[in-house]
């Protein structure tokens, strides 16, 4: 999963992941001359990269308007550009920091970006240092040297640096994806397809090149293309906040709805011999409906058999019990198989018809490691992500992204 590599020292490249234009709202946050004058120039230094020279123009605007939740915002890439080009171990780490707290300054004054979030997340609190690129220690360092030449806006001298690096190491991810990025702020589309297919072909379990790869197909009208590239990231990464940012802008721009089917699955709990508490009703478990839903009796009997017996026959590996994908799903479908089953139901409510629904058609495991997975289940994904990358595909494609329009 991507978000235990280098990610800090990237982010200044994420700006060509997403099509939406620095200080789009001058016209609307103007409150004087000077700082109009401020963004323009501040604008174009962003719109070309140049980080390091946009830095001071960020940081007077965020003193002249420090309640800009898009200043806060561009002045966290500008801190991480400069971090960059800074040797000094404490003065890097101080300027991470700052880059940290400006972007959630940006989120406390409700500035609206999918990124946002994610890259709080990513970023230490401590702006400690992240790991390198390459066990290779001269390929890491050229990596550093494209990242700085990179951020100062000179993007042919870090397409060498980040080239030279992946001659010497070829399995190095990020110089192959940071290739496509040059090629991209180049518009040479083509090609950086071509890199950002290198890096997916150097490791094909990180979203990053999936979801990069869609900008390019979005800026020349292919949406459809462009989805399934922000498909192909989040089914790779359903966890990553990067991912599912990159599927949600697709939906923003493309005005598409997005959401997982509602299911509404009871509440259990166990006491301390394992034995099912569930907050079903007292009609319910009388029988007093014709809808299945007494069947959800099933669901609760079945985890308690998983935690009481059946895990430690299912996982002999594993020392202390966890929430298994197996465990949901198979009580889950004990509950599709007594609700069917049973001559008093009449019609299935909403949740079980949609839960048989996705169950006949093979995804039942796709929709739980998706959409309902826990720190348990969330286990299970990589070995079921490598069988079934087309399920969890038809997943998303079939069950989250909607036919109609979002309001």
């Amino acid at each position: 999963m991507s978000l235990s590599k280098p990610l800090i020292k990237w982010f200044a490249l994420l700006w060509f992941s997403f099509s939406i234009a620095p200080f789009s709202s001058i016209a609307q946050t103007q409150t004087g001359a000077d700082i109009s004058a401020l963004k323009r120039q501040a604008s174009a230094l962003v719109d070309q990269v140049k980080y390091t020279e946009a830095l001071p123009l960020l940081e007077k605007l965020s003193t002249l308007d420090p309640n800009d939740g898009e200043t806060q915002f561009f002045l966290g890439f500008a801190l991480l550009g400069e971090a960059t080009n800074t040797k000094d171990d404490a003065a890097r780490k101080a300027l991470r920091v700052r880059a940290r707290n400006a972007f959630v300054k940006a989120r406390q004054l409700k500035y609206s970006e999918p990124r946002l979030e994610a890259l709080i997340e990513s970023l230490p609190a401590d702006g400690s240092d992240p790991s390198p690129y390459s066990k290779n220690p001269q390929a890491d360092a050229l990596m550093s040297e494209g990242e700085a030449y990179f951020s100062q806006g000179k993007p042919d001298e870090a397409l060498a640096k980040y080239q030279e690096a992946l001659r010497l190491d070829a399995k190095l991810y990020h110089a192959a994806l940071f290739s496509g990025d040059i090629y991209l702020q180049k518009q040479d589309y083509a090609q950086a397809e071509v890199w950002y297919q290198k890096a997916i072909a150097i490791d094909p379990n990180i979203e990053t090149a999936y979801r990069y790869s869609a900008t390019p197909l979005m800026r020349q009208g292919k949406t459809d293309a462009a989805r399934d590239r922000y498909v192909e990231a989040f089914i790779t990464e359903p966890y990553n906040r990067f991912a599912r940012a990159g599927l949600i802008q697709w939906s923003n721009t493309t005005r598409t709805g997005i959401g997982h089917p509602q299911i509404e699955i009871p509440e259990v709990s166990f006491d301390e011999k394992g034995d099912p508490q569930m907050n079903i009703d007292a009609g319910t478990l009388m029988g007093g409906k014709d809808d299945g839903s007494v069947a959800w009796i099933s669901y609760g009997v079945t985890r308690s058999r998983w935690r009481k017996a059946k895990f430690t026959e299912a996982f002999p590996n594993e020392k202390t019990y966890r929430h298994s994908l197996a465990e949901e799903a198979e009580a889950l479908r004990s509950v599709i198989t007594m609700a069917t089953s049973d001559k008093k139901t009449k019609t299935l409510n909403s949740s079980l018809a949609l839960l048989k629904e996705i169950n006949d058609a093979g995804l039942l495991e796709a929709y739980l490691l998706i959409a309902r997975a826990d720190s348990g289940m969330a286990q299970d994904y990589p070995a079921y992500l490598k069988q079934n990358r087309d399920k969890l595909r038809r997943y998303v494609v079939e069950y989250v992204i909607k036919r109609k329009p979002a309001p």
